[in-house]
C-alpha cells in the first residue's frame, strides 16, 4: 500500500476528533452559560425574597396587665390645732398680770391674766349710784300712789290725780329697772377683766405683757393669748380634681414630717369640701391625726401619702409603647394576620417606666413596645417570639 493511501485515513480520523472536541467544548460552554443563568436567576429570586423579608419590621410585643397595687398619691399638707381660740380683750385698761406663758397646759376656766380697768370701775360706781337714786325715787312714788289710792275711796281726791300718781310710780319703776340693767351690763363687762381659758388645751401664744395698754377689740384688736387643743390635729390637703373621687371620708393616709424622718403617723379623712377651687383645680380634704404624745406641732408642714384603691379596669403598659402625634395619644397593637392596628388610649397614672391606661385597651391586646418610626395602620410586622409574652413590669 502506498504512503498516500496510508495518510488519508489518518487525516479523516483527525478531522472527526476535532469536530467531536469542538462539539464537546460547545456543549460545555452552553452548559456553563445555562448554569450561570440559572444560578443568577436563583440568586436574584433569593435576594428578592430576602429583601421582602427584611422590609417587614420585627417588633417586640407586651401584654397589658392589671395593676397589682393602687397608685400612691403624695401631697403636701398643713397641720392645724383641732380647736384654736385667739383670746381678745373685751374691756379696755392695762394688763395687771398674766398667769400662764406659752406652752403651759390649761384647763377650761383657768385664769390666764387680769386687766386693770379704772375707767370701767368708775362707770360701775356711777351706775350703782344711779341705781340707788332710782330705787329711792321708785319707793317714794310707790308710797305716794298708795296714799292717793286710799283717798280715792273717800271721794276726797279726783280720779285724774290718782292716775297721775300711779303713772309716776310706774315710770319710776322703769327707771329703776333701766339703772339695774346698766349695772348688770357693767358688771358683766367687769367680769371680762379676768381672761380665762375657754377649754382644755395649751397656750400657744402670748402677745401681751404687764402694763400694756389694752383696747377692747371684739376680734379686731391684737390678740392677747392663743389657746389650742392639740391632743388631735387637723390636716388640710389640696387634692387634684382627678383624684378627688378616690378620697372619701374614712380613707386612711400616712403622715410624714421632717422632724421625724422615717416615722409615719396614721391619719384619717373626716371630710372633703365637695367643691373644686377654680384657681388651683384642687379640692380641700380634711384629716384627723392623733397627737396625744404631743409630737406633732400645729402650723407645721407634712407629706401626706394616700394609698388609692386598685382600679380593676385599668391596665399597665410600658411608657415606651405610647405614641403621641397629631392623631393624639395612641398605642400600636398587632392584630390578626400580624397587621398593625392603632388604638387611642387615655392615661390614668404615670409611674415613670410604666403607665396605667384607663381606656382603649383590653387584656388580650398585643401592644408593640417601642414601635418603629413610620409604621402605619395595616402594615405587616413580624413578632419577636422571645418578647411576645413579656409583661410590662418585666420590660420596665
Amino acid at each position: 500500500m502506498s504512503s498516500e493511501a496510508m495518510q488519508h485515513p489518518s487525516q479523516s480520523l483527525s478531522r472527526r476528533g476535532l469536530r467531536l472536541t469542538g462539539i464537546v467544548i460547545a456543549v460545555v460552554l452552553v452548559a456553563v452559560v445555562v448554569i450561570g443563568l440559572i444560578t443568577r436567576a436563583t440568586q436574584a429570586s433569593n435576594l428578592k425574597t430576602w429583601t421582602a423579608e427584611q422590609a417587614v419590621p420585627t417588633v417586640s410585643v407586651v401584654m397589658p396587665e392589671a395593676s397589682p397595687n393602687g397608685p400612691v398619691l403624695d401631697l403636701p399638707g398643713r397641720l392645724e390645732a383641732y380647736i384654736r381660740a385667739p383670746i381678745y380683750a373685751q374691756v379696755s385698761g392695762y394688763l395687771k398680770d398674766w398667769k400662764t406663758d406659752i406652752g403651759a397646759p390649761v384647763k377650761a376656766g383657768q385664769l390666764l391674766g387680769e386687766i386693770d380697768t379704772p375707767e370701767l370701775d368708775q362707770q360701775l360706781l356711777q351706775a350703782r349710784a344711779d341705781l340707788a337714786s332710782a330705787k329711792a325715787n321708785s319707793e317714794l312714788a310707790g308710797i305716794t300712789a298708795k296714799r292717793w289710792q286710799a283717798m280715792l275711796g273717800s271721794d276726797s281726791v279726783a280720779q285724774q290725780d290718782v292716775d297721775q300718781r300711779t303713772g309716776d310710780y310706774a315710770a319710776k319703776v322703769a327707771l329703776m329697772n333701766a339703772a339695774q340693767a346698766n349695772v348688770d351690763r357693767l358688771m358683766a363687762a367687769k367680769a371680762f377683766a379676768r381672761i380665762v381659758a375657754p377649754f382644755d388645751g395649751v397656750v400657744t401664744a402670748r402677745d401681751t405683757d404687764v402694763g400694756a395698754l389694752i383696747n377692747s377689740g371684739g376680734g379686731t384688736g391684737p390678740q392677747l393669748f392663743v389657746v389650742s387643743d392639740i391632743r388631735k390635729l387637723r390636716v388640710y390637703v389640696q387634692v387634684p380634681q382627678s383624684f378627688g373621687p378616690s378620697i372619701r371620708a374614712g380613707s386612711s393616709a400616712a403622715l410624714i414630717v421632717p422632724e421625724y424622718p422615717g416615722q409615719e403617723f396614721h391619719a384619717q379623712v373626716i371630710a372633703t369640701s365637695n367643691a373644686v377651687n377654680a384657681t388651683s383645680g384642687t379640692t380641700l380634704v380634711q384629716l384627723i391625726v392623733d397627737n396625744t404624745d404631743s409630737k406633732l406641732m400645729p402650723g407645721s408642714f407634712a407629706h401626706v401619702h394616700f394609698s388609692l384603691p386598685v382600679n380593676t379596669e385599668a391596665l399597665r403598659v410600658p411608657a415606651s409603647a405610647l405614641i403621641f402625634d397629631n392623631a393624639g395619644l395612641r398605642v400600636a397593637t398587632v392584630a390578626g394576620g400580624d397587621k398593625v392596628a392603632f388604638k387611642k388610649v387615655s392615661i390614668l397614672y404615670d409611674y415613670g417606666k410604666t403607665v396605667e391606661i384607663g381606656s382603649g385597651l383590653t387584656h388580650g391586646d398585643r401592644v408593640i413596645d417601642s414601635p418603629p418610626d413610620g409604621i402605619k395602620d395595616g402594615d405587616a410586622v413580624k413578632v419577636a417570639t422571645n418578647d411576645a409574652t413579656a409583661a410590662p413590669h418585666e420590660k420596665a
